[in-house]
């Protein structure tokens, strides 16, 4: 497992991360005693960025992440989130940038996870009725205090980035980003390359469908996230599998799953990006690790856009797409 640098700040992490979030919930049942396997195993192997938010159970992923790292601290970068607020109950408040909340936030997460710092602090979701310098300039304050060391944004637009970035250096962008969503690179990508922030790809895998694992709308479990999501739409994900189809063909040229090629597509395309596959299974973690293997050229890269080009897949990402890019 190589290493790569997230921004100009000196953060730097595993070429590849683990998402948590399903772990504790939206895509199904988990198991704790598993889940805490995958993430040893995952540190076992080389990763160091595990990702997770308050939001995600809710609560209840952050004190999985912190039980699991509890005497595995040394080495791991712990990356949470903020903004998207929920009750205990699981019902949703609303998007929340203001300062006050960022700091009872960060306080919480922090008490969660068990920690005296958090080492990647998103602001999950831009809230539309506070500045963003607002919201940066109390994310600042934490740095200061010393409660966290390095500031990213989520689903953030190109203004917004360039705004945050002016208050306090941005080191992380966290944005959806694999072969069937690749509308960031017409703004986004190109300006966190331009400000030296560095690129973190959530659902690399396409929320699963990369993998082959849904070939019907009925393969999906009952309250499961996906279930709403538009692009799993019966009629839409008939048209979206001729993308796994041109995946796995070239998959099959490589002696490689249709996953690990996706995975090694995001490694290929530049060093400031770092995906955060998500998995509550130690057998689908492990394959994934093993895409670092897979060396791409210019002419497998050139292939893939031919064969699974930009804009192929159908469908809008989110059933509600107010929040996302703002």
């Amino acid at each position: 497992m190589e290493s790569r640098a997230l921004g100009q700040q000196g953060l730097v992490v595993s070429e590849i991360g683990l998402g948590c979030m399903g772990m504790s919930e939206f895509y199904g049942r988990g198991d704790e005693r598993e889940s805490v396997a995958v993430i040893h195993r995952a540190l076992d192997l080389g990763v160091t960025l595990l990702d997770t938010a308050d939001m995600y159970g809710p609560f209840t992923n952050e004190q999985l992440v912190g039980q699991a790292i509890a005497d595995r601290r040394s080495g791991v970068v712990v990356a949470t989130k903020f903004g998207n607020e929920r009750r205990a109950d699981g019902s949703f408040v609303g998007i929340n940038g203001r300062p006050d909340y960022v700091h009872s936030a960060c306080d919480a997460s922090l008490h969660r996870l068990g920690l005296d710092h958090i080492d990647l602090y998103y602001q999950h979701r831009v809230d539309p009725n506070i500045p963003i310098e607002e919201t940066v300039g109390a994310m600042s304050e934490l740095v200061e205090a010393g409660k966290v060391r390095y500031l990213g944004l989520s689903e953030a637009a190109p203004a917004t980035i360039r705004r945050a970035h002016r208050v306090h250096p941005i080191s992380a962008l966290q944005t959806e980003y694999s072969l069937w969503t690749r509308d960031c690179e017409d703004e986004v990508l190109p300006t966190v390359r331009e400000l030296g922030i560095g690129f973190v790809a959530y659902s690399p895998l396409g929320r699963g469908f990369l993998t082959g694992r849904f070939t019907s709308a009925s393969d999906i479990e009952e309250g499961d996230f996906r279930s709403r999501n538009p692009r799993f739409e019966q009629d839409n994900l008939e048209v979206n599998l001729a993308i796994l189809d041109s995946l796995n063909e070239l998959a099959e040229l490589r002696g490689c799953s249709a996953a690990q090629l996706a995975l090694a597509w995001l490694l290929a395309i530049g060093d400031d990006i770092v995906p955060i596959p998500g998995t509550k299974r130690l057998r689908y973690l492990e394959a994934n690790i093993e895409a670092v293997q897979i060396e791409l050229d210019k002419d497998d890269l050139q292939l893939l856009d031919e064969r699974v080009p930009k804009g192929m897949a159908v469908g809008e990402r989110y059933a509600d797409m107010t929040s996302v890019n703002k």
